[in-house]
């Protein structure tokens, strides 16, 4: 069996391997003080804290679309939406997470990203959201009844909380297995998070060391 990469993905691996077991601690990544808890035992968890009205989570989207495909089956990947203080943005965030509600948030989180950045619509209050998703395709009273939920609410705090457990300045931020946060350069950012996935694997194996069986 023969499978085929594209030469984007290739090019991609080499510059990741190229930048292997280079990454320094405080210079490349942050090392949190408090370890935040991961959601599956078990795995390692990869998060991106972002937002559709960030113009750098807009460039960096494709590059991260790529890179997912290629973690590895012992890694999850989740996005968190924030606001870090922009009301705009919040709105956003909470639109996210209505969108996942009501099934919808992968089938337009790309045209989100392009009717905003690219295409200059302002999506930032709950009006214009609605009515924009509602030309998309999304039953608009689902969607208006999940943006003003309970479980929106809790999900919104939680991501807000998240920010501020990981110590979130600016977005896009990658966070591995609950110590590591990785910010800068795009394609750096990727590398460097994919060294620590590595490294969080390591550690795991220490913590955890084979029972060696005896046999009778």
């Amino acid at each position: 069996m023969f499978i085929r990469i594209s030469t984007a993905m290739l090019a991609f691996l080499v510059f990741t391997s190229s930048v292997q077991a280079s990454a320094v601690a405080g210079h490349d990544y942050t090392v949190l003080d408090v370890p935040q808890r991961q959601e599956i035992n078990g795995k390692i968890e990869v998060i991106e804290f972002f937002s559709w009205g960030c113009p750098h989570c807009y460039e960096f989207y494709p590059l991260l679309a790529r890179w997912t495909a290629t973690l590895p089956k012992d890694a999850t990947f989740k996005r968190v939406p924030v606001g870090l203080g922009h009301p705009e943005w919040d709105n956003l965030a909470r639109a996210y997470y209505a969108l996942q509600t009501t099934g919808d948030v992968a089938r337009l989180d790309s045209q989100i990203f392009e009717a905003i950045h690219k295409g200059h619509v302002s999506l930032f209050d709950e009006q214009s959201i609605t009515v924009w998703v509602g030309k998309h395709g999304v039953n608009v009273a689902k969607f208006t009844e999940a943006y003003h939920s309970f479980g929106v609410d809790t999900n919104v705090g939680r991501a807000e909380d998240a920010a501020v457990g990981y110590r979130v300045a600016g977005i896009p931020t990658i966070a591995v297995a609950g110590k590591y946060t990785v910010t800068g350069d795009h394609k750096t950012m990727l590398a460097v998070s994919y060294e620590l996935i590595a490294k969080a694997r390591a550690e795991e194996k220490k913590s955890y060391p084979r029972v060696a069986q005896h046999h009778r």
